[in-house]
């Protein structure tokens, strides 16, 4: 998946908790985990904006793009 996510970097970098920034913005800590993971299909804007705002980061800074084979041949 050419779709990096970088949450678990930016949660070390601010030394907030998993749990930490699920409650604060609300949503279940499960939903988190799958999130950091990579392992959702989307991410609502509202929640992507409340991440951001709790850990003071930009959406650049959570998601990153990598070029895949499969990107190139398409």
């Amino acid at each position: 998946m050419p779709i990096i996510v970088n949450l678990d970097v930016m949660l070390a970098k601010r030394k907030v908790r998993s749990n930490e920034l699920a409650a604060a913005i609300g949503i279940t800590e499960s939903n988190l985990s799958l999130l950091k993971s990579g392992k959702v299909k989307g991410v609502r804007f509202g929640t992507l904006a409340a991440i951001c705002r709790y850990l003071e980061c930009k959406p650049g800074d959570i998601l990153d793009y990598e070029l895949s084979d499969d990107d190139v041949s398409a």
